[in-house]
């Protein structure tokens, strides 16, 4: 059967579906594209995309045919796939498989590559497409955990690059660090409590999204989605304590909602925004969370 070339797994693909399968996509955004899925026989004819497919396989024995090999992934092992390159899955074994996939365009990964490495390199082989890198499996995982925000698709797309470039056996030495620069990225989140794009940070750094996650992870320990975000929150539970509504307060410290703002606190500090008033003493507050 002929291959059919696809940006994505939701266009073009031939599937077989039983009522026991299903498939959830998330839209592209930043480069990025986000697909879950289980299959209990075969799940896809043979085609191809133009991206990095990066996969973890969840449950279950995933079999497919690449490079002229059958390939089989177990569950919490890597599958790495090349764009433009013929494959198919199924399951391979009773009981069927399911898995998660992350789709990356080629241009963001050479990007971050020559952040990495810098300068302009081919984009990472990787030879043997499954593999067991805890890189590659927490990038996977994060992917599906961590909101779609520019600064957190920069420091993704900069961890998948570390990875591919790990299993292609090239090594990386370590590049210099302006910490200037960085010390100014840091002062402009320090600085805005809402929500900041990827080219506002470039604008004030000098350096590419890449590099500056890369250069401030090493300086702070940390990607800059991840610093914002917890200043944020630091930004948050000061306006809680000085009884601003849990709706408004969403909206002012750049959440999508009352419900997502709600969900990243508890998931930062292990109680509601509504407990944390509520232990406070901030009586006066009405809240829900």
């Amino acid at each position: 059967m002929a291959g059919i070339l696809g940006r994505s797994a939701g266009e073009g693909l031939e599937r077989s579906c039983t009522d026991r399968d299903w498939v959830r996509a998330r839209e592209p955004i930043g480069g990025i594209e986000l697909l879950q899925a289980w299959f209990t026989g075969r799940g896809y004819q043979k085609h191809r995309h133009d991206t990095y497919g990066i996969s973890v396989t969840d449950v279950g024995v995933q079999a497919f045919d690449y490079r002229g090999k059958v390939e089989t992934s177990l569950p919490g092992q890597v599958v790495v796939l090349h764009p433009d390159e013929m494959h198919d899955g199924r399951a391979g074994a009773d009981g069927g498989f399911g898995y998660r996939i992350v789709y990356v365009e080629p241009v963001c990964i050479a990007d971050a590559v020559r952040a990495i490495t810098g300068r302009p390199s081919p984009l990472p082989f990787v030879r043997e497409p499954v593999a067991d890198n805890a890189t590659l499996a927490s990038a996977v995982a994060d992917a599906f955990q961590s909101p779609q925000e520019p600064l957190a698709l920069d420091a993704l797309i900069v961890r998948f690059a570390e990875g591919l470039l790990e299993e292609s056996y090239r090594a990386i030495k370590p590049r210099r660090i302006d910490h200037a620069a960085v010390a100014r990225g840091r002062d402009f989140l320090d600085s805005r409590p809402a929500n900041i794009q990827s080219a506002d940070l470039e604008a004030v750094t000098a350096l590419s999204r890449y590099e500056l996650a890369r250069q401030f992870r090493a300086v702070y320990g940390t990607s800059p989605h991840r610093y914002a975000l917890m200043r944020r929150l630091d930004f948050a539970r000061t306006q809680l304590r000085n009884g601003m509504r849990l709706a408004e307060l969403a909206f002012v410290a750049g959440f999508a909602d009352q419900a997502h703002f709600t969900r990243i606190f508890k998931s930062a500090y292990g109680i509601t925004p509504g407990r944390y008033v509520r232990l406070q003493g901030v009586v006066h507050l009405s809240t829900d969370g």
